[in-house]
């Protein structure tokens, strides 16, 4: 029996796949190793840690070159994936921030006149000096239509405005838009689901921020994103402090309630709030797992891998800012695995 009637995928499709990320999660940075690296003595061995993780470079890997270990990580992950994929529009889902990013540099290098080559991040679905060369020939091929359409929103946008914020919301809009309906496109429930609770995330951080600057109702409903479960109209109707009712009944309850508090100007830190925000797409996500073939094994591993990265990045930036492990710790999110 067909699972969906938009691209005729079966879940037994996935079945060789979702063995394969079985096996591949037994090589992610669980809790174990990351307190390892916490308490490692120095920074070499810490990355020793990264090379029982598969990561590139073995125990060559030094805290200089980290990024470009990272970025090879990321690169291997999605790659790996995506010839296994029967479906790439899953992967593409989670790729596809890397492209609008890259976006967000070339719109705003261009109007000042500069070269952002050195700011641009690999993996997402196009090569990103393929779609440099093609945006300085204005020769943009081989790429959605969608993408295509809100490059020239945005660059027309910050030619009319001056003011960058107002093209990268142009181009977050079209970002969220184009995840939606490439999640819509698969047939995966599981998939809409992520991306609509990121909309929220992204809505929910956005209006304690907003709230925080003292700003009104007005420039917050020009920020809010649609695609959520919580409509941007509720949400820019809420004062800070009640924003916790839009979300109670929701994976958000937590970071909601914990956000309310802070969404006044000169409240605290928002480190576990969005902390909060995070281990809420995790607590979503870790529904995969439970699964023991389909789509839902692959979605939850490209989260869990990027989530990965973030938390190496997290230590080890801690580390050499000289924090207690305890301080570490309190800036690390839920694992998947």
């Amino acid at each position: 029996m067909r699972r969906d009637t938009l691209s005729h995928i079966k879940d037994t499709d996935y079945l060789g796949i979702s063995t394969r990320i079985h096996a591949m999660e037994n090589r992610m940075l669980t809790r174990e190793r990351m307190d390892r690296m916490i308490e490692a003595r120095d920074d070499a061995e810490a990355l020793k840690v990264l090379s029982e993780c598969g990561y590139a470079g073995g125990e060559t890997i030094e805290v200089q070159n980290l990024e470009q270990v990272l970025a090879a990580e990321r690169a291997s992950a999605f790659r790996e994936i995506r010839t296994a994929l029967p479906d790439t529009r899953i992967a593409d889902v989670f790729q596809i921030k890397y492209d609008y990013h890259n976006a967000k540099v070339l719109v705003k290098a261009q109007a000042l006149g500069k070269d952002g080559e050195r700011l641009l991040l690999s993996g997402g679905r196009y090569d990103p000096k393929e779609l440099l060369e093609g945006w300085r020939k204005e020769e943009l091929r081989g790429l959605s239509d969608a993408f295509r359409t809100a490059l020239k929103q945005a660059q027309e946008t910050l030619a009319a405005t001056k003011d960058p914020q107002m093209s990268d919301l142009v181009l977050d809009r079209a970002c969220y838009e184009e995840m939606a309906q490439l999640a819509k496109d698969t047939g995966s429930k599981f998939l809409q689901g992520y991306v609509s609770l990121s909309v929220d995330v992204a809505n929910l951080r956005t209006a304690v921020r907003v709230h925080r600057m003292d700003k009104g109702s007005d420039f917050l409903s020009q920020v809010l994103l649609p695609g959520g479960s919580v409509s941007p109209r509720a949400i820019a109707a809420q004062r800070g402090e009640e924003l916790s009712s839009l979300f109670q009944t929701g994976p958000l309850a937590g970071a909601a309630e914990l956000g309310s508090k802070l969404a006044q100007p000169g409240a605290g830190a928002l480190t576990a709030f969005e902390r909060e925000c995070d281990n809420a797409l995790t607590a979503y996500l870790e529904a995969a797992r439970r699964v023991p073939f389909g789509e839902q094994a692959v979605i939850g591993y490209l989260y869990a891998k990027e989530a990965e990265l973030t938390a190496v990045r997290t230590i080890l930036a801690g580390r050499r800012a000289g924090l207690s492990g305890e301080r570490i710790r309190e800036r690390l999110r839920e694992t998947y695995v």
